[in-house]
């Protein structure tokens, strides 16, 4: 182990993220292991995303693979139309931080059997098959040439047992069901029913769950109810995972939402609301929670221009309703725009205003329920 993963393990163990138990197997097992020979940066602070290459700085992309940031493994589901950078990230080295905490959550027992969803590097599935057993974990990779390499992954850390399958992980995978345990790493917004089905009474699903609404999502640990029919538990920790592939986050297009006639009937306003206070940072718990409350609903940021920062709503029922903040932080009221059948920003504020009113709750105190009506979030007293 080298200096760097060793401090890395270290800062985990003192943060709380990786527990006793877990801290030999993260000492033994680093991420470097399985990473190609190139790959992206994420700084999570700038939002910046740079390139390393094994092959021409392997010093530099040591310091990348032993780092806290999240690495970008494939662009644009294996087909980007330039070298290097895509446009859309679609597989990825989770943080280290995220890893270990996520497992903390699974709370895992010596020899039960688990599931993951979304296999990417296969570096989660091996932690898991070092601390259960490699027979005992099942992980499943819609990609193919992902799923490849992560089998090329594990079989040179000797871990050549655990079942890796390329298939589609929002049908779980029921030849090797009942699991005591399963852990999806990639961003949800429907949870499958066939997740709880195939997961034992008294079994814990780990997943990053959120809304349409923004990118901001939360991971919850459920845990299955004693007739089968339902899971249930509380959000943990704000989080940012590449989604599903079949539950992208959409992206309208402007001219299918701002028509010359739209424009012309939209309704004017003003809100007193900030932009900070609502939608503006990405790891604040009102993003997760305005999306919870407005629901069939996107946002999208426009960059900043003439001292204002336009933030547009859209619906995305097939209504067409759209909304438009003109953000001035230099003034007490910044205007509104909204049009269709919904009023997207009175949506908005009625959310906020509920969410003062209960006190602001936090992540400990929010909750899903997912069973045969549905999803549904509750607030604990």
């Amino acid at each position: 182990m080298s200096g760097q993963w060793r401090e890395m393990v270290a800062r985990l163990v003192a943060d709380g993220a990786l527990t006793p138990e877990w801290e030999p197997v993260f000492g033994g097992l680093p991420r470097a292991g399985f990473l190609p020979d190139v790959l992206w940066r994420h700084q999570v602070a700038s939002g910046e995303v740079e390139a390393v290459d094994r092959r021409r700085d392997p010093q530099r992309w040591r310091e990348a693979a032993e780092s806290a940031h999240p690495l970008v493994t494939q662009w644009d589901d294996g087909e980007p139309e330039a070298q290097g950078r895509g446009r859309v990230a679609s597989s990825s080295a989770s943080a280290p931080h995220v890893v270990a905490a996520m497992l903390r959550d699974l709370d895992v027992r010596p020899g039960q059997r688990v599931l993951e969803i979304g296999t990417g590097t296969g570096w989660n599935a091996a932690l898991l098959a070092s601390r259960l057993g490699a027979e005992n974990v099942t992980t499943v990779e819609v990609d193919t040439s992902v799923a490849a390499a992560a089998r090329g992954a594990l079989d040179r850390q000797g871990l050549g047992a655990v079942t890796v399958v390329c298939g589609d992980g929002f049908q779980g995978y029921p030849p090797r069901a009942p699991y005591d345990r399963i852990i999806v790493t990639c961003g949800v917004h429907t949870f499958p029913r066939a997740w709880w089905e195939q997961c034992r009474p008294g079994g814990v699903i780990v997943v990053p769950w959120g809304t349409r609404f923004t990118s901001t999502e939360a991971t919850v640990a459920l845990t299955v109810a004693e007739d089968g029919r339902s899971a249930r538990g509380t959000f943990q920790d704000l989080v940012q995972f590449m989604s599903l592939r079949a539950q992208r986050r959409e992206v309208p297009e402007y001219a299918d939402y701002v028509t010359a006639e739209s424009r012309d009937k939209a309704e004017r306003s003003a809100t007193t609301l900030t932009l900070g206070e609502t939608i503006a940072g990405e790891w604040d718990v009102s993003r997760l929670v305005l999306g919870l409350l407005v629901s069939d609903c996107t946002v999208i940021l426009d960059e900043p221009q003439d001292g204002q920062r336009p933030v547009w709503l859209c619906s995305l029922a097939d209504d067409r309703s759209w909304a438009c903040v003109l953000f001035r932080e230099d003034r007490v009221e910044s205007t509104v725009y909204q049009y269709g059948d919904r009023r997207l920003w009175d949506e908005v504020e009625a959310a906020y205003g509920w969410w003062r009113g209960q006190g602001r709750p936090g992540l400990g105190r929010l909750g899903l329920t997912v069973d045969d009506d549905g999803q549904h979030v509750w607030v604990a007293k």
